[in-house]
C-alpha cells in the first residue's frame, strides 16, 4: 500500500532541502517572535507573540528535522488561530480604511511560510506515495487565499473614475478684493487669504483626464553635500504675465508661463554651511510688488529671504538687484536678532506681501537652546525696505519703538515660521504662532510667551500692535505649534455668512474666529489633559478643543483619535512584537500625554508634522469646502538628563547633523523624538499614514475622507513597492483648489500629483511626477489656456525622491 508520511525516506532530495531551508527560517522568526513576546508578556502586554513564537520554533525544529508531518498542521494551526485574532483584534479597534494591509501584515508571512511548505511537499512526494488530492487541496486552499487577497487590493485600489453627472452646477461667487483673478497667483496660496483656490475654469472634472504634462524645468539647484536636507516646499507666483520661483538655496528664477523658459536667474550664492542649521532647506514662496506710480527699473520687484539673513529685492522684469530697496538692495534680516550662528533662525517661508508691507517671519532652528534668537515677526516698506514695526510676545505695546543697536529683540519667543496671511482692506495681519525655543520643557516660559504660543494672532498692519489672539494650546510642550497658515475669507457657518478666519492646528481641529473681533464662531471645548509634568514643569489641566468640526489629526472623526496596543503595526510577527513592545513601555495617555524621562519614554501622537502642517488648507466658497490632509504619523519622544547629554547646540561647537540627541540647552533635559518606526523603517502604527479629507464648512460634517498615498516609490526600507494600495502616506504640501469643482494636491511619498472630485472625493486623474512633489501646486490661465504647476525637488527627511523640477500640466492640445 501507499505511505501516506510526509518524511524524508518519501521526499525528494530537493524538496527535503527546501523544507530544511524554510525550517531554518521557521526557526529564526520563531526565535526572535518568542524572545520580544515573551518580553510583551512579561509586561503586561499581549500573549500572541510568545505563542506564535513559540509555535514557530516547534514548526521549525520538526521542519528542519523532516518531521513534515508535524510541523504543517502546526503552521496551519498557526495560520488560521492568526487570522482569528487578527481579525478580532482590527474589529475592536475598529475597521480602518487600510485594514486590508494590516490583516495582511499580521498572517502574511505565516501563511507563506505554510503554503509554500505544503506546496513544496505535495510536489516533493513520489505520485505512488503521495495522499489522494494532497496537491490539488493545497493548490485549492492557496489559490482560494490568493483570490481572497487579491480581492482586498481591488477593495482598496484607488482607480480613475468617470467625472459625476449627477453634481448639481454650482454658480461661482464674485471674487472678494483682494483675491486672485484667472490669469494670476500672485501668493504662495493664491492670495494673502490664504484661500488656495483659482477661478480658473478651462480644466473640469468632466475633461480633467486629458491633461497631460506639457514642460518642465530643472533648477540645476540640488544638495551640495550630505550635511544640508533639501526640499523646497515652493509655490511658484504667476504676476504680470511672469512665472516666480525659488529653490532651496534661495535662487531665483523668472519663468514663462506658457513654456518653462527661464527669463533670468539670480542666484545669491549661499555657503552650504549657512544651511546646516536647518532640518530641512526650503524657500516657500517669494513676494511681488508694484511700486505706486514707478516706471523703468524696478518698477516691479520680487523678493526673496536668503537663509543668511539678506532679503533681497529684484527687478520682475531683468533680476537685477534694486539699489534703491534697502542698502543697496538688501535688508538685514539679522540687525537686533544677535542670532549665535548663521541659519539658525531665517525665513523659510520668505516674505508675505499684505497691502504695501513685506511682513517677514522666520523659524528657529527646534530643540537647540532656550537663549535662541526671537520670533520677532517684522514689517517692512516695500518700496524703501525700511523697518514699519515689529511684532513679539515680549514688546506687546512696543511695535514701533526701535531697538538701540546694540539691543537684541528678547530671546527665545514664539516665532513664525510659516506662511502669513492678511487682509489689507481691513487692515490687519494674521500669523499662526509656535512655541518658545526648547519644545519639550517649558519650565522657564513667562507667562508672555503662553500667551502667544500656538497662538492665532491678529496684528494691526499699520502699527503692528495686537489686535486679537487666541492659543490654541496652553503651555504647549508638544511642538504643537501652528504650521497651517490662517485662511480669511466669506464663508457661510450654521447658516449664517461671516467674515472669519479659519485656523487648522496640528492637533487636528479647525478654530474659527469673527476676522475683526477674534470672537470664536463655533463652539471650543476646554477638555481634560493627562497631569504629570517633568519636575519644575507644568501642565494645564485643560485645552482647548473645536467641537463643531470633526477632528482631524489622526482618524478623522468627532473626537481627537486614541489608539491602543491593537495599533502597533510590523512587516512580521518580529517587527510586530517589537513595537507593541515599545508601546508597552512608553507613557500614553492621549494627545497631551506629558513628556518623561522615563526610558521607555512617551508617544507623541498626533506626531510633531500633524495635523494639518504647512501646506495649509484649500477653501472652496462656492462650495463651502474646506480640503485638509495630514499624516498619522507619531513620535517617540524621550526626555534625556542633562548630565547624560554631550550634543552642544548651534553656536556653542555643536553642529545639528552630527547631533545624536537635540540639546535643548539651558533646560535640564536633552531630548530625542524619532519618529516611531519599526527596524524595517516601516510606521510603527498601523495604516493609514496619512489623509485628506473635505469638510463642510456649514453643517461640521464630513463630506468625505480617504488615505493619500500609496507605497508606489516608498515602502519598506525606503525601497519601492510599485504597488498602488491606498495605504496612506505621511504627506507635506498642500491642495489647490478650482473653481470647477477640482482639488489637485500631491505631498504624499510617492511620486504623483492627482485630482479629486471636490465634493465627492473620486480621484479623477494621476500625473507622474519625476521627484516627490512636497509642494503645493497652483494653477493660471495664460492665452486661453490653464495650467497647473508643481514644484518637484522631493523632500530627504521625509526620503522621497530627490530632484530640481518645475514641472507644468495642462489639457491636450
Amino acid at each position: 500500500m501507499p505511505d501516506y508520511r510526509l518524511d524524508p525516506t518519501v521526499l525528494r532530495p530537493w524538496a527535503r532541502v527546501l523544507l530544511g531551508g524554510i525550517g531554518l527560517v521557521l526557526l529564526a522568526l520563531g526565535g526572535a517572535t518568542l524572545w520580544f513576546g515573551g518580553q510583551l508578556l512579561w509586561a503586561g502586554g499581549n500573549w500572541y507573540y510568545a505563542i506564535a513564537g513559540l509555535a514557530m520554533l516547534i514548526a521549525g525544529i520538526a521542519q528542519i528535522g523532516g518531521l513534515v508531518r508535524v510541523s504543517l498542521p502546526i503552521q496551519a494551526l498557526l495560520m488560521v488561530g492568526t487570522a482569528i485574532w487578527s481579525l478580532w483584534e482590527i474589529w475592536g479597534k475598529g475597521f480602518l480604511p487600510a485594514w486590508g494591509a494590516d490583516f495582511g501584515a499580521r498572517v502574511g508571512i505565516i501563511a507563506a511560510l505554510f503554503f509554500v511548505s505544503a506546496l513544496i511537499a505535495a510536489a516533493g512526494t513520489p505520485r505512488v506515495h503521495r495522499a489522494p488530492g494532497l496537491f490539488r487541496v493545497t493548490f485549492g486552499v492557496a489559490a482560494s487565499l490568493a483570490l481572497v487577497a487579491v480581492g482586498l487590493i481591488a477593495w482598496h485600489w484607488e482607480r480613475t473614475t468617470s467625472p459625476s453627472d449627477n453634481l448639481a452646477q454650482v454658480e461661482p461667487q464674485p471674487l472678494p478684493e483682494g483675491m486672485n483673478g484667472p490669469g494670476e497667483w500672485p501668493a504662495h496660496a493664491g492670495s494673502a487669504n490664504g484661500h488656495a483656490f483659482t477661478p480658473a475654469g478651462q480644466i473640469t472634472p468632466a475633461n480633467v483626464s486629458r491633461m497631460t504634462e506639457v514642460w518642465r524645468v530643472q533648477t540645476g539647484d540640488v544638495p551640495p553635500n550630505d550635511r544640508v536636507f533639501y526640499s523646497a516646499q515652493n509655490t511658484p507666483i504667476m504676476v504680470e504675465g511672469q512665472l516666480f520661483t525659488c529653490t532651496p538655496s534661495n535662487q531665483v528664477m523668472a519663468l514663462d508661463p506658457s513654456s518653462g523658459e527661464v527669463l533670468w536667474h539670480y542666484d545669491p550664492e549661499v555657503a552650504p554651511e549657512h544651511m546646516e542649521s536647518l532640518f530641512s532647506a526650503a524657500c516657500r514662496t517669494v513676494a511681488h510688488y508694484r511700486v505706486p506710480e514707478a516706471t523703468g527699473q524696478c518698477a516691479a520687484r520680487v523678493y526673496v529671504a536668503v537663509v543668511d539673513g539678506r532679503m533681497v529685492g529684484l527687478d520682475a522684469q531683468t533680476g537685477a538687484v534694486c539699489p534703491d530697496f534697502g542698502t543697496d538692495g538688501v535688508v538685514d534680516l539679522t540687525l537686533n536678532m544677535g542670532i549665535q550662528e548663521t541659519g539658525l533662525a531665517s525665513s523659510t517661508s520668505g516674505p508675505a506681501l499684505v497691502g504695501d508691507a513685506l511682513i517677514v517671519g522666520q523659524q528657529v532652528s527646534d530643540n537647540q537652546r532656550r537663549d535662541a534668537p526671537s520670533g520677532v515677526v517684522r514689517a517692512y516698506d516695500a518700496a524703501t525696505g525700511d523697518l514699519l514695526w515689529a511684532w513679539d510676545a515680549l514688546r506687546q505695546g512696543q511695535a514701533q519703538e526701535p531697538l538701540a543697536a546694540d539691543e537684541v529683540y528678547p530671546r527665545g519667543t514664539p516665532n513664525v515660521w510659516n506662511i502669513v496671511s492678511g487682509d489689507p482692506q481691513a487692515g490687519l495681519v494674521y500669523i499662526g504662532t509656535g512655541n518658545s525655543a526648547n519644545d519639550h520643557w517649558g519650565g522657564t516660559r513667562t507667562e508672555e510667551e503662553d500667551r502667544f504660543t500656538a497662538a492665532v494672532v491678529a496684528i494691526d498692519l499699520e502699527t503692528g500692535e495686537t489686535v486679537w489672539d487666541f492659543a490654541t494650546v496652553i503651555h504647549d510642550l508638544w511642538d504643537y505649534d501652528i504650521g497651517a497658515q490662517p485662511v480669511v475669507g466669506d464663508v457661510t457657518i450654521a447658516g449664517q455668512t461671516v467674515r472669519a478666519v479659519i485656523q487648522a492646528t496640528k492637533t487636528g481641529s479647525f478654530f474659527v474666529f469673527d476676522a475683526a473681533t477674534g470672537e470664536p464662531l463655533t463652539d471650543i471645548r476646554m477638555t481634560p489633559a493627562p497631569q504629570g509634568a517633568l519636575p519644575g514643569d507644568w501642565v494645564n489641566e485643560t485645552q482647548p478643543q473645536s467641537v463643531f468640526y470633526p477632528n482631524v489629526a489622526g482618524l478623522p472623526g468627532p473626537e481627537p483619535e486614541v489608539i491602543d496596543a491593537r495599533h502597533a503595526f510590523g512587516m512580521t510577527p518580529v517587527d510586530a512584537a517589537m513595537c507593541r513592545l515599545e508601546f508597552q513601555r512608553m507613557r500614553y495617555e492621549g494627545m497631551f500625554t506629558p513628556p518623561t524621562d522615563d526610558p521607555g519614554g512617551m508617544l507623541l501622537f498626533p506626531g510633531t508634522v500633524g495635523g494639518p502642517n504647512w501646506g495649509g488648507i484649500g477653501l472652496d466658497r462656492d462650495r463651502n469646502i474646506v480640503i485638509s490632509n495630514h499624516s498619522r504619523l507619531p513620535n517617540k519622544v524621550v526626555m534625556v538628563p542633562r548630565e547624560d547629554v554631550d550634543d552642544l547646540p548651534v553656536g556653542m561647537g555643536g553642529a545639528r547633523p552630527d547631533q545624536e540627541i537635540a540639546p535643548h540647552y539651558f533646560s535640564p533635559y536633552g531630548v530625542d523624538r524619532p519618529i516611531w518606526l519599526s527596524v524595517l523603517d516601516v510606521p510603527c502604527i498601523a495604516p493609514p499614514w496619512g489623509f485628506i479629507v473635505a469638510t463642510d464648512l456649514d453643517s461640521g460634517r464630513i463630506v468625505w475622507q480617504k488615505p493619500l498615498g500609496t507605497g508606489f516609490d516608498t515602502g519598506p526600507l525606503a525601497l519601492p513597492t510599485f504597488l498602488k494600495l491606498p495605504l496612506g502616506t505621511a504627506n507635506i504640501g498642500g491642495p489647490l483648489m478650482t473653481a470647477t469643482g477640482l482639488t489637485f494636491i500631491a505631498a504624499a511619498q510617492d511620486n504623483w500629483l492627482r485630482a479629486f472630485e471636490t465634493e465627492t472625493g473620486r480621484l479623477l486623474w494621476e500625473g507622474r511626477l519625476p521627484a516627490g512633489g512636497q509642494a503645493s501646486p497652483m494653477s493660471y490661465e495664460v492665452d486661453g489656456r490653464q495650467y497647473v504647476v508643481i514644484t518637484a525637488t522631493g523632500h530627504e527627511r521625509l526620503m522621497t525622491e530627490t530632484g530640481d523640477y518645475i514641472v507644468a500640466f495642462a489639457l491636450e492640445d
